[in-house]
């Protein structure tokens, strides 16, 4: 977890458990196969994660650049 996470509303595509059919039930011997509706949110969490990655990168660039010179 993101210190961020804590003070800040993570966003709705996240998790939604109401969706989450990972655990098989009982007589189920097959793997569970994506739909499109799933690999169409899989893809969308992955540019929300890209997009974030990118602004924290920016945000850590200009948190760690040397100080300016001081002009005399």
């Amino acid at each position: 977890m993101i210190l961020n996470e804590l003070y800040e509303k993570s966003p709705e595509a996240y998790q939604d458990l109401s969706n989450d059919n990972t655990q098989p039930q009982e007589g189920q011997l097959r793997k569970t196969r994506l739909t499109l509706k799933q690999i169409n949110k899989l893809r969308k969490m992955n540019d929300i994660r890209a997009a974030e990655f990118k602004d924290k990168v920016k945000y850590v660039k200009l948190q760690y650049a040397p100080a300016p010179e001081p002009a005399i």
